[in-house]
């Protein structure tokens, strides 16, 4: 039992439910130990709310602890192992640069992952050194948490640290290690490992215990094994709308990349959409537009197949009757995702209730910003400012048009005007990290050592809906859109 005075002094407060699975979905590993730690970002309201000491994690030790230099009190690390489809094709994968320290039980009783992501070679490193660089570090932690201040589900970034090493690619690099914050590291690609590498018993051991820590809810239904993937369709459903709702895209949506909590993971060559085109693509490596931004859907009902696919031993003893059950749940998720993406667009278009022509009012406008090259996030916003003429589309009979029949589906609602526009603000971000501007902080910190462009766009992120004056130079769109905008996976 971890000793309370230790809890009290440092926050720390582990637990390893996860080593209560059979040990082939883990390998017991330390983190290799950083030759000269030096603390570089601290997320401080996320360590309040995991219980941590601030004055503790900024000390030596502390740092020592981020870093994987030093073992806290309670954590038994390991590098979990993993399965996935990487744009289509499976391979065997696992944490091949991270360590999972273990559980933080939190003040609120929360079970959370604590991983240290480029802390060393794992036995799943595939030939790779096992570490991470400094700027797609500070990538993950911004991104990550702008996607938490935009209300979508995600693993979050509690720390980055620099080791004192470099670190090889193209050209020599600064070395660092990011702690990332999950509800858990199980995936789709967890659940693909135990259906090929492993028994039945497996598949149900790994199945009843993420049922327990995710979805307790069901755990004495009848069928709990059917229910268990309705609930994951479900969530992923809900995210996957998010994420079309505010423009970003992904960028490797592989099944070692969806999370069975419902959580957005893995934050490599991902990116917020400027004109809307549902071709956009910005993955240096997704040479075919496999995970295209209007492609996000569509894979993630193909990933949640694979995922079907392994639970049928559980589903239903008659394997024809497991696969009709498994394949009507999957069936779902079209009518599932176009419900929460409907809700989301009625509600960023400032409408309440349902009518019949609001399908073909978002499709019409959609279509129009395509056409025009309009930017996604500064539309909706224009839109709920009531400034139309800041839209690509101003002086358009199209766009002109389009606003008549709107006015005329808003005159309609018993709510007012207010409200709606309420509606709007509430669902309708003011601003997101821009590639510009995000790449404007990671060269700022990483060439010139100037941490004060990412503090100030993390502040101006931390409050997307608010609307506030210091967040218009944020709005702004860079001086020339750059369309060769690529991103790569070194998260």
């Amino acid at each position: 039992m971890t000793d309370r005075k230790y809890i009290l002094e440092t926050g720390w407060n582990f637990d390893n439910s996860y080593l209560t699975l059979p040990d082939k979905f883990y390998t017991m590993q330390k983190p290799t130990p950083a030759k000269s730690p030096g603390l570089i970002v601290l997320n401080y309201p996320l360590a309040r709310s995991l219980g941590l000491n601030i004055g503790m994690l900024q000390s030596k030790d502390g740092v020592e602890m981020l870093s994987g230099s030093q073992i806290p009190e309670g954590a038994m690390p390991i590098a979990q192992a993993y399965a996935g489809h990487q744009f289509g094709y499976f391979t065997m994968l696992g944490d091949g640069r991270a360590v999972l320290l273990g559980e933080q039980i939190t003040p609120r009783s929360e079970r959370l992952d604590i991983q240290l992501k480029g802390s060393g070679e794992t036995p799943y490193s595939r030939n790779g050194d096992g570490k991470a660089a400094l700027g797609p570090m500070l990538r993950e932690f911004i991104m990550s948490e702008a996607m938490h201040s935009l209300g979508i589900e995600t693993t979050r970034s509690l720390a980055v640290v620099t080791t004192g090493e470099r670190v090889y690619r193209e050209s020599p690099l600064e070395g660092a290690i990011l702690t990332r914050v999950a509800l858990s590291h199980i995936r789709v690609g967890t659940f693909q490992y135990a259906a090929n590498w492993g028994t039945i018993e497996d598949i149900r051991a790994l199945a009843d215990y993420t049922i327990k820590r995710h979805y307790p809810i069901i755990e004495n239904e009848e069928n709990k094994y059917l229910s268990f993937l309705k609930e994951v369709i479900n969530r992923q459903a809900m995210l996957i709308s998010k994420w079309m709702l505010t423009g970003f895209i992904h960028g490797v949506m592989n099944t070692d990349n969806m999370a069975i909590s419902g959580e957005t993971i893995d934050y490599g060559p991902c990116a917020f959409m400027d004109d809307y085109d549902p071709e956009t693509v910005f993955s240096s490596i997704d040479r075919n537009g496999r995970y295209a931004y209007g492609n996000q859907p569509k894979i993630a009902e193909w990933n949640l197949s694979r995922f079907a696919e392994t639970m049928l031993p559980l589903i239903h003893e008659n394997k024809d009757q497991s696969v009709k059950m498994a394949q009507d749940a999957v069936d779902e998720f079209s009518k599932l995702y176009n419900y929460h993406w409907m809700a989301g667009m009625r509600a960023k278009l400032g409408f309440f209730g349902k009518e019949e022509e609001d399908e073909q009012l978002i499709n019409e406008l959609l279509d129009m910003m395509n056409r025009y090259h309009a930017d996604f996030t500064n539309t909706f916003r224009a839109l709920t400012l009531g400034k139309f003429e800041e839209t690509a589309m101003s002086g358009s009979k199209d766009f002109s048009d389009w606003l008549e029949k709107r006015k005329s589906r808003l005159s309609g609602q018993q709510e007012g005007i207010d409200a709606s526009i309420q509606l709007m603000k509430n669902s309708n971000p003011s601003v997101i990290p821009r590639n510009h501007r995000v790449e404007e902080a990671l060269s700022a910190a990483v060439n010139n050592g100037d941490y004060s462009v990412m503090e100030n766009l993390l502040n101006i992120l931390s409050k997307p809906y608010a609307y506030s004056p210091e967040q218009n130079e944020y709005v702004e769109l860079p001086a020339e859109k750059n369309k060769c905008y690529k991103t790569y996976c070194g998260t």
